[in-house]
């Protein structure tokens, strides 16, 4: 029975992986979509300090201004939300929740006056920066060895950070990398049961001096 526990393990985990990622291309279409149908959903996009326009920044990365813009950021944003999704469904939604709130603020602050912020971009360098950086902070050979290869064939959108590009968000791209970076310094539940029980041992630890 044990040794059939892992195999079962990796294959719920891909299942997760592909769902999520199917769900994500899924939900970005489908409201692509509608945006042909109805083209005044581009203005639920982020409005720099707009107060009204806040709660957008949650509808913002769903949003695409045209074709090319949607499969840009439909590969990419299928892989790593695979990817995110493989380490289990509390993990992903925790990542994409603070790449969207942290990159969604940071845009709605220093986007602009007077601009539109729209696109799944800002996930796509989210999720990215977390699948680089987690393995170094939950000391996972594994996720170490995937980060690495995705900062060597992704290092391009490096680029994309910087201003300079008319009618690209650089802000949208820059905090939601800093979503990630956040989400991977912070994020726990994917800890490995070694480091995992290493952290409660220490916290417990400190619970007792404190109570001495």
């Amino acid at each position: 029975m044990p040794r059939n526990r892992r195999p079962s393990t990796r294959k719920a985990r891909r299942k997760t992986g592909l769902r999520f990622a199917a769900g994500f291309l899924a939900v970005i279409w489908g409201v692509f979509i509608l945006q042909i149908l109805f083209p005044w959903l581009q203005g639920f996009g982020i409005h720099p300090l707009d107060p009204y326009g806040l709660p957008y920044i949650v509808t913002a990365p769903l949003l695409h201004a045209n074709l090319e813009h949607i499969v840009s950021n439909s590969l990419p944003g299928a892989l790593f939300a695979y990817l995110v999704g493989y380490s289990g469904k509390r993990v992903f939604w925790e990542v994409t929740g603070l790449v969207v709130l942290i990159g969604g603020l940071g845009t709605w602050l220093l986007g602009g006056v007077g601009t539109n912020h729209i696109g799944a971009s800002g996930l796509v360098y989210g999720w990215l920066t977390y699948l680089i950086v987690r393995g170094f902070f939950n000391r996972s050979l594994s996720q170490i060895l995937t980060g690495l290869v995705l900062g060597f064939f992704y290092s391009g959108l490096i680029y994309g950070v910087l201003p300079g590009t008319e009618g690209v968000s650089w802000q949208a791209h820059l905090f939601g990398a800093v979503g990630g970076f956040v989400a991977g310094m912070g994020i726990t539940s994917d800890d490995p049961p070694a480091l995992a029980a290493k952290k409660q041992a220490k916290a417990l630890e400190k619970q007792a001096r404190r109570r001495g």
